[in-house]
């Protein structure tokens, strides 16, 4: 199994006098640049190692010591991907983000007695937003359950609060990240009344003729999708070609992308995706992106991604990794860091409004308190809404809170029984 570092500090400066160097504090990222899911992978690698190469070129590093990037290629494979993190661990990892639900579930038990965390940024394991349970992994600031919900309560805003009696169509990635929502969609249809159907799409997703066919004759009045890579495009390609109304078709976050809309061309206008951040490149930290990394010839890609949903989202995701390394760098009272440490801060991250500001992302997304319970965040999400002509996804609703009354329950119903599965107790939390 072959890696590749991406971001290199370089030979170690020597310190003052006989003060020893402080090693670089590793970020691996189970990338995936090659195979059916690509695409899609390439702008969120992209986007996660500028941000690192960013705060080692404008910061010089986080607390004075330089990041390094391992970056490992799955292709979106789960066996490779724990192959990845067999061959990354034992290098100093101070956090996994995986970017596949297959993935995570495997790294779940592997992570936890390693005593490495895991960020399943918006996918992966729903009910670890149970700290309780889950002492090493994370998914703030939303999950699948959230992002379920928030799309839910669109189409009932849309409907004047009601919606008995209307049928929605779940189109899903055959796997257990397509499967992540179906338990809240049925108890939500429950609550309100609506009639689900379920719809799942064989990997890699390039055949949905008969899915799309019976669309069309049960003519379901919403359709929801879970897809990722080429599934979407093709998805919203047949949406197209059955004519169904595009203002009533919505994709989960990762089905929201750039690559999923533009190969429909002005057919894909007035798609509709969840999401748990903001879109587009108007914000300062672009700037400093561009004149330290892009113009510098330091990007990880070609650099015309930087803005994009994908690249925004693993940005976004180095981020908040950071951010937690400068937490675990605070509450440990030094700066050569642990992945125990790198765990402390990421359960004690706070970021408010203020501080997304001074990140030179004002309004990016919603603030985040993450505490010993809770590892799951605000679970806001937000409706963006792909304008074709413009080439452009624009927020077309505030971020807004998912139906905690349905989803609690659930989080801790499973949580519980993973709990008593695995001989876990859960810790107390104050």
């Amino acid at each position: 199994m072959k890696f590749t570092k991406t971001i290199m500090a370089g030979a170690l400066a020597v310190m003052v006098g006989a003060t020893p160097a402080l090693a670089d504090l590793v970020f691996p990222s189970l990338s995936y640049r090659t195979g059916p899911y690509a695409a899609n992978g390439i702008p969120f690698a992209d986007g996660y190692a500028d941000y690192l190469t960013l705060v080692n070129e404008r910061d010089g590093g986080i607390g004075g010591i330089k990041t390094q990037l391992l970056e490992c290629e799955t292709g979106y494979n789960t066996e490779k991907g724990v192959e990845c993190y067999e061959s990354t661990k034992g290098q100093g990892a101070l956090i996994y983000q995986p970017l596949s639900t297959g993935i995570t579930y495997q790294l779940i038990p592997k992570a936890t007695a390693d005593g490495i965390p895991v960020h399943s940024m918006g996918y992966g394991r729903t009910s670890a937003a149970n700290g309780k349970v889950f002492e090493w992994i994370f998914n703030y600031p939303a999950n699948y359950w959230d992002g379920a919900s928030v799309i839910v309560n669109d189409i009932i805003k849309a409907n004047g609060g009601d919606v008995k009696g209307k049928k929605i169509a779940l189109v899903y990635h055959n796997s257990a990240y397509g499967k992540e929502p179906i338990r809240t969609l049925e108890e939500l249809a429950k609550k309100h009344g609506y009639e689900l159907s379920l719809l799942p799409v064989d990997h890699p997703g390039q055949e949905q003729k008969s899915q799309w066919l019976q669309i069309r004759r049960d003519r379901p009045d919403y359709v929801l999708m879970w897809g990722w890579g080429v599934m979407n495009a093709v998805a919203i390609q047949e949406a197209v070609n059955i004519r169904f109304n595009m203002e009533n078709f919505y994709g989960i976050w990762w089905s929201g992308s750039e690559n999923d809309v533009i190969p429909a061309g002005a057919g894909a206008n007035g798609y509709k995706a969840a999401t748990f951040h903001g879109v587009g490149a108007d914000y300062p930290v672009f700037a400093d992106i561009k004149k330290h990394v892009v113009d510098t010839g330091k990007a990880a890609g070609a650099g015309d991604q930087v803005g994009t949903v994908l690249y925004n989202r693993g940005m976004y995701a180095a981020m908040l990794a950071v951010e937690a390394a400068r937490k675990a760098q605070e509450i440990a009272g030094k700066p050569d860091i642990t992945a125990a440490d790198m765990r402390n801060g990421m359960e004690a991250l706070v970021i408010d409004q203020a501080r997304m500001t001074e990140l030179g992302l004002p309004g990016f997304g919603p603030e985040i308190n993450v505490t010993c319970a809770s590892h799951g965040g605000p679970g806001l999400g937000a409706i963006q809404q792909w304008d074709a002509a413009a080439k452009t996804w624009s927020l077309v609703s505030d971020f807004g809170p998912a139906d905690r009354d349905v989803l609690d329950p659930l989080i801790a119903e499973d949580s519980e029984a993973f709990a008593k599965e695995n001989n876990i107790t859960p810790r107390p939390c104050s």
